[in-house]
């Protein structure tokens, strides 16, 4: 039988990437993790066992824990705020440094195979360049080498159109393991299957929210703190309240339409000044094909299009957490915004099995 092979997980979140490669093999076995956010800690460890997840800072965790032995792979994805292309872009901000010390944790536990996820645009960075001068001669990562692509999660099966810049890093005496192919394009042809929908994504999920009892029902504890959970996604399907203004402003909006339905007199301010701009806001998720990125706030319907393909409500916990492609039995930790933030963090599954099928192809 091939041996498991060993995983680093740095900027854990909830443990995405981790279930994306269990999925591709289920050789991956996370003997190890770094999470600061105490209630994503917390999902990991209800998800993959006591004892992986350092609920901390990477900088305490490089000063004070001994590092793990024989990794194969380190995953992760450093945060990417300061490169984001919503709200203004902040090359200078602290968090977008946080790839330094994902290279020097590298250098010290000297993996076979590396892989980083970032938004798109990290690849037009300072901190990319930063990244690629590091793995020449000379460099503090001089051994390693890495190539990057754009991956779009649509095109390995995610019912989500999401774009993340991938580098695969591995030693020079190492092969480079190559990128996953797509399986998946907008319509289906003798090489690929059709793209995922949302209407198939949520096949079998009652429309209306049924697993509110649930939430005040579990709580656990955690380095210290209790938190709400553990919850399994179908545990997520939770509502709102809604005020009346919220209501209408719904039930304004037909399929596929957005927050230029809405009547005059309940539009917002800002709305009636700009008749321009994003069609995505208060817009209603189209059911023939992949759900918009799912972000963090996937729960407020003025931030996206994230209102159900056909009821008056945005789409639920439960909901974010399929068209993310999270399995059945994975495990959430915390408040109903926290849980939300783990949601939206996380690389889609899917996305995360076809690169680890890629690897453990040369694993």
């Amino acid at each position: 039988m091939p041996r498991n092979i060993r995983v680093l997980d740095l900027f854990a979140g909830a443990g995405g990437l981790t279930a994306g490669f269990r999925e591709g093999s289920e050789r991956f076995t996370s003997v190890a993790a770094v999470e600061m956010d105490l209630a994503a800690a917390a999902s990991y460890e209800a998800t993959f066992g006591e004892g992986i997840v350092f609920a901390g800072t990477i900088e305490d965790w490089l000063d004070t824990q001994p590092m793990p032995t024989s990794i194969d792979v380190v995953v992760g994805g450093p945060p990417c705020q300061g490169f984001s292309t919503l709200g203004k872009r902040d090359e200078e901000d602290l968090r977008n440094g946080l790839w330094r010390l994902y290279g020097e944790t590298i250098t010290r536990v000297q993996p076979k195979y590396f892989v980083v996820e970032n938004v798109a645009a990290f690849e037009k960075s300072k901190q990319f360049r930063q990244f690629v001068e590091a793995t020449e001669p000379g460099g503090f990562l001089e051994e390693y080498v890495f190539q990057h692509r754009v991956l779009n999660a649509a095109d390995y099966g995610a019912p989500q159109a999401r774009k993340r810049a991938v580098l695969i890093g591995h030693r020079r005496s190492l092969p480079f393991p190559g990128f996953p192919e797509p399986t998946h394009a907008p319509t289906a042809t003798a090489n690929k299957l059709r793209y995922g929908w949302v209407e198939d994504a949520f096949l079998g999920i009652p429309g209306e929210p049924d697993r509110d009892h649930v939430f005040g029902s579990k709580s656990t504890e955690f380095a210290g703190r209790r938190f709400a959970g553990p919850f399994s996604p179908r545990e997520l399907h939770w509502s709102r309240d809604y005020t009346d203004l919220s209501k209408r402003r719904m039930a304004a909006i037909p399929a596929g339409g957005n927050r230029f339905n809405i009547r005059e007199e309940d539009l917002a301010p800002c709305w009636r000044e700009h008749r321009t701009g994003s069609a995505d806001v208060m817009g209603r998720l189209h059911l023939d094909r992949p759900s918009v990125t799912i972000r963090t706030e996937f729960f407020k319907p003025e931030k996206g299009r994230y209102l159900h393909p056909t009821k008056d409500r945005a789409i639920s916990h439960y909901e974010a957490a399929v068209l993310q492609g999270f399995p059945a039995d994975h495990k959430f930790v915390g408040s109903r915004t926290a849980i939300a933030r783990q949601i939206g963090n996380a690389v889609p599954i899917p996305l995360g099995a076809a690169i680890g099928r890629q690897l453990a192809s040369v694993l």
